[in-house]
């Protein structure tokens, strides 16, 4: 009886209706829940990879670093987070094609946990301090090259019903680190600009580097979840497990997806869309402090607030959006 009982919870998926999930053999219980205990792996892979690009953004901080930087170095030190994510996206793609996933993704974010300790020692140097910032910012960005990797993981782990829902959930979760990211730095305001410091590693503990502590230690233990549940996993648009080159442990009953003709066009015009949205988004994200304390008298205080509402409620409302695409993909 016990043998009959291991036999049955081995046993895969099966169905009624031919060509879909109901009908074939598809994935046995135990790769269906570690599959998506994966993926949702990859969900807090990219929350707290957006947190960590918007906890650096605030110029107050940016200013308190370094009192010689004026706007115009703001917007290079924000420029470098793209350029270093635009050098590293493809790199980290090409490396999880041969690789397990695991490599690249522990090594992106080892770089971001790096970016995040140089900021918060970045009141050591005596001079040019907002150049070590300018590199911590694109250390940060090369960290952020890992969503090409997330995505591409997401997509091959999930079938044609469940990807649009997947793609909606890794969006939204962006989103999400889009809102908390700068909303930490405001919930340590308390501890002040002084704070304190611990003398033995030359630490000091204040409003701008307790929220990079923070996500330093966040990354610390992403990259211990990773280790500890996310497997290789890829499946055709039916569901069905599939081999892949960086498949750890491919076994010969696994189907070989075929190969089709790849829409170029359709390729180059989401690209290119997607490109004009970071590009506004960039834009906006620059240069909102320093022109609204230009347009409207505001103090930086008063920017720093306003403007942390602001792009707070548009991030509501970009999650309200991604789950209307999930809503509406179900359809």
């Amino acid at each position: 009886m016990a043998g009959l009982h291991n036999e049955s919870e081995q046993e895969p998926l099966l169905g009624d209706t031919p060509g879909s999930r109901e009908w074939d053999i598809l994935e046995t219980e135990e790769h269906y829940k570690s599959r998506w205990r994966s993926i949702r792996i990859l969900y807090l892979t990219m929350f707290l990879s957006s947190i960590r690009c918007h906890i650096l953004t605030s110029f107050t901080s940016f200013t308190f670093i370094d009192p010689t930087a004026d706007t115009s170095f703001l917007g290079w030190v924000i420029a470098s987070y793209s350029l270093g994510q635009m050098v590293a996206s493809p790199v980290f793609g090409l490396w999880s094609n041969y690789r397990p996933r695991k490599e690249p993704l522990i090594v992106s974010i080892l770089i971001s946990v790096a970016a995040n300790c140089l900021y918060a020692y970045l009141h050591i140097p005596a001079s040019h301090n907002k150049y070590y910032m300018l590199v911590a910012r694109g250390l940060l960005g090369i960290g952020a090259g890992n969503v090409a990797v997330v995505r591409s993981y997401t997509a091959g782990a999930t079938s044609l019903q469940e990807r649009t829902s997947s793609m909606a959930n890794i969006s939204m979760c962006q989103a999400l680190g889009f809102i908390l990211g700068p909303v930490f730095q405001t919930c340590f305001a308390f501890i002040g600009e002084k704070g304190v410091t611990w003398d033995v590693i030359k630490l000091q503990i204040n409003m701008y580097t307790t929220p990079v502590l923070l996500s330093a230690f966040l990354g610390i233990l992403n990259i211990i979840l990773i280790l500890a549940i996310l497997r290789e996993h890829r499946v055709d648009d039916s569901g069905r497990q599939c081999k892949s080159i960086n498949f750890e442990e491919a076994s010969t009953d696994e189907a070989q997806v075929p190969q089709g003709n790849i829409d170029q066009v359709a390729v180059v015009a989401i690209n290119v869309l997607f490109f004009v949205a970071l590009f506004i988004f960039a834009l906006f994200e620059t240069i909102i402090t320093p022109l609204t304390m230009d347009m409207y008298a505001w103090t930086q205080e008063q920017a720093v607030l306003y403007n942390g509402i602001i792009l707070a409620a548009l991030g509501v409302e970009a999650v309200v959006i991604f789950l209307g695409v999930k809503l509406l993909s179900k359809k």
